[in-house]
C-alpha cells in the first residue's frame, strides 16, 4: 500500500514526519520489495490466478465477518489485542542453518502484537482459550521477518477449504440469526485430522496472562544456509521460567492486558525462540498434524519485550502481521495454508486501513 502523502506533512495528532535519508529510503524500498514479493505470490495462488476453483481471500474474509460482525479498523480476526515493543538478542545457534541477519546479529528491534483468536475486539479475554503472538523483526539490511504465532500446537484442518468450511459450519443460520447445532460436529466427524486439535482444545483453559504461554508457528518453514541447504522447522516462543508465573486473577472482560501492562511496568519479559528441526518424513505441508517428539531442537535467542502501547494507537496496529513475510534465510514451505493466510490478510489489512477513521474517537491517540 503506497502512502501518498508529502514527506512534509502529517496526518492531524501526529507528530511531523522527517525526510528519509538515502540511506534509509533504501533500506525502506528494499522491504517494500520484500512484502510485494510475498504478497504477489501468496495472491496469486488464492485469488485463482493458477485454478479458476481455488478459494479467493474475499470469501474467506467475507465468512469471518459474517460470523463475527464488523467492527470498522479492526482485524477480521484477531481482533482484539495490544501491542509490545522490544528486541530480539540472537544466541548464535541458528547460524549454521539460516543467513538470515535475525540470527546473525546481537540484536534486532521487534514490534510485535498479543492477541485473541476472534474477531470481536470487545469478547470477553475468557471467550477463547488461545491467545496468539505477532511480531516483526527488522534487520539492518532493511529486510523484515513477521510472524504470527499462536497457543494451540496444531491447526484444526489442513486446507484453506476445509477452513472455509469449517467457518460455514459455524455462521448464523438466517431463519434463527444462530448457528446450526448439528453443523459443526457434523463438520469433524467428517474430517478426522482435527483430533489432534480436538483433543488439545478440550482440556485447555484460558489463561490469565500472555506471559505464561507458549507461541507456535503451527505451519512449517524452512532455514537456507549460505550454501542453499534447507532445513524444515517450525519455531515457538516460550516464557522464559521467571516469566512464566504469578499471573494476576482474571477480573472483568479485559484482565489479559491489564496483566501484561503491570508486568511490563515492573521488569522486561523474556521469550525464548525455540526452532525445532524435522526429520525425514515428518509432515511439512500438513499444520493438522504435530511432529514427534525428540527431534533436535536450537534455542535460537532471546525475545526481549520492554513496553506495551494501545493498538488503536500503537506501532502494531497498521503491520500486517504476514507469515509469508520473510528475509533471505528463511522461506516458507508448500503448506496452503500459508498461501491463504497471507492473501486473506492482506483482504483484511485493506478494509480495515480504509476504515481507520472509524476506529472509536475516544481512544485515537498520537502516535509516539
Amino acid at each position: 500500500m503506497v502512502d501518498r502523502s508529502s514527506p512534509h506533512t502529517s496526518p492531524p495528532g501526529r507528530p511531523p514526519r522527517q525526510p528519509l535519508s538515502a540511506a534509509s529510503l533504501v533500506l525502506r524500498l528494499g522491504g517494500i520489495a520484500v512484502v510485494v514479493a510475498a504478497v504477489a505470490g501468496a495472491m496469486a495462488y488464492v485469488h485463482g490466478n493458477f485454478d479458476p476453483q481455488r478459494l479467493t481471500p474475499k470469501a474467506l474474509v467475507d465468512v469471518l465477518e459474517k460470523n463475527n460482525g464488523v467492527h470498522h479498523g479492526f482485524r477480521r480476526n484477531h481482533a482484539k489485542g495490544v501491542c509490545v515493543i522490544g528486541h530480539f538478542e540472537s544466541s548464535g545457534e541458528a547460524r549454521a542453518f539460516s543467513t538470515a541477519q535475525v540470527f546473525n546479529q546481537p540484536q534486532t528491534p521487534v514490534v510485535g502484537r498479543f492477541a485473541l483468536p476472534a474477531g470481536n475486539p470487545y469478547a470477553p479475554d475468557s471467550a477463547v482459550p488461545i491467545r496468539s503472538l505477532a511480531l516483526r523483526f527488522t534487520q539492518a539490511d532493511g529486510q523484515q521477518w513477521r510472524t504470527g504465532m499462536n497457543s494451540m500446537p496444531v491447526f484444526p484442518v489442513a486446507t484453506p477449504e476445509a477452513f472455509y468450511q469449517l467457518q460455514q459450519a459455524q455462521s448464523p443460520d438466517p431463519a434463527t440469526g444462530k448457528p446450526d447445532p448439528t453443523k459443526v460436529p457434523a463438520f469433524f466427524a467428517a474430517h478426522p485430522e482435527a483430533v489432534p486439535f480436538l483433543t488439545w482444545v478440550k482440556a485447555a483453559k484460558p489463561s490469565a496472562s500472555y506471559a505464561t504461554e507458549t507461541y507456535n508457528s503451527v505451519n512449517a518453514f524452512y532455514l537456507v544456509d549460505a550454501s542453499g541447504k534447507k532445513q524444515a522447522v517450525r519455531w515457538s516462543m516460550t516464557p522464559l521460567a521467571q516469566d512464566a508465573a504469578g499471573a494476576t486473577a482474571p477480573e472483568g472482560a479485559d484482565f489479559l492486558e491489564k496483566d501484561l501492562v503491570q508486568r511490563l511496568a515492573a521488569a522486561p519479559l523474556r521469550f525464548q525462540l525455540n526452532i525445532t528441526l524435522a526429520n525425514a518424513g515428518d509432515p511439512v505441508n500438513d499444520a493438522s498434524k504435530s511432529w514427534p517428539v525428540g527431534r533436535k531442537v536450537l534455542n535460537a535467542g532471546t525475545l526481549v519485550l520492554e513496553k506495551t502501547q494501545p493498538q488503536l494507537s500503537g506501532e502494531c496496529r497498521d503491520i500486517n502481521y504476514d507469515p509469508l513475510v520473510l528475509p533471505a534465510g528463511i522461506q516458507g514451505s508448500d503448506d496452503p495454508l500459508l498461501a491463504a493466510r497471507s492473501a486473506g490478510y492482506a483482504d483484511s489489512y485493506l478494509r480495515r486501513t480504509s476504515e481507520v477513521s472509524q476506529l472509536p474517537a475516544a481512544k485515537q491517540e498520537a502516535r509516539p
